[in-house]
C-alpha cells in the first residue's frame, strides 16, 4: 500500500468516524485551506488555481449553509454572514483581491476558533457529567 493510499484511507476514516461538530471543524479548516491557495494563486498570476480553490471555499461555505437548523435563532445570524462570505468571494475572485480573502479569512478563523471552544466545552461538559449529557 503506497504511503498516498494509506493517508487517504486515514482521511476518509477520519471523515466517517467524526462527529457532526467534528465534520463542522473539519469544512472551516478545509475552507481556510483553499482560502490560503487562492491568495498564493494570485500572487503567482495562476489564475485557474485561484479559480478552483475559491470556488472550493464557496462550496464549503455552501455546506454549512445547509447544516443551519433554522429554527435556532443565531443560525439566521450565521446564514446573512455565509451569504455575505460568499458574495465576497464571487468579488475576490472577479477581482483577484487578496484583501476580500484576508477578510472572509478573519470571519472564517472566527467560526472556526468559537466552533472549536463549543466542542471542548461540550467533551468537559460530558466527561464532568459521566457521559449523561
Amino acid at each position: 500500500m503506497s504511503a498516498q493510499s494509506v493517508h487517504q484511507a486515514y482521511k476518509n476514516n477520519s471523515v466517517s468516524t467524526a462527529s457532526p461538530g467534528e465534520l463542522t471543524l473539519m469544512l472551516y479548516n478545509g475552507c481556510l485551506k483553499f482560502l490560503g491557495k487562492a491568495k498564493i494563486a494570485i500572487a503567482e498570476k495562476n489564475i485557474q488555481e485561484k479559480n478552483t480553490n475559491l470556488q472550493k471555499a464557496q462550496k464549503i461555505i455552501q455546506e454549512l449553509m445547509m447544516t443551519l437548523n433554522m429554527d435556532i435563532e443565531v443560525s439566521k445570524s450565521m446564514m446573512q454572514m455565509y451569504e455575505y462570505m460568499n458574495h465576497r468571494l464571487i468579488e475576490a475572485n472577479m477581482k483577484n483581491d487578496t484583501a476580500i480573502i484576508e477578510e472572509v479569512e478573519a470571519y472564517v478563523l472566527d467560526f472556526r476558533d468559537t466552533w472549536k471552544q463549543v466542542i471542548q466545552l461540550n467533551r468537559q461538559k460530558q466527561f464532568t457529567t459521566g457521559g449523561q449529557a
